[in-house]
């Protein structure tokens, strides 16, 4: 079982990846300054939580 995503997560982090989508990795370091250039948060968490559900998504079509 895993943790359970926000719907506010879950947007901005799909809004990112239709609007910057080649821009992002499948690592997660690189996937975080890209979110913080990206974005306006000022949550580290914030941040964080959005950056590891992006290399998810980005990781997962790799597989398709």
């Amino acid at each position: 079982m895993g943790r359970i995503k926000t719907k506010m997560t879950k947007r901005i982090s799909n809004q990112l990846i239709t609007d910057h989508g080649r821009e992002f990795t499948d690592k997660f370091d690189e996937n975080k300054t890209k979110v913080t250039e990206l974005t306006d948060l000022e949550s580290k968490k914030l941040r964080n939580i959005i950056a590891g559900y992006v290399t998810r998504l980005v990781k997962g079509k790799e597989e398709l």
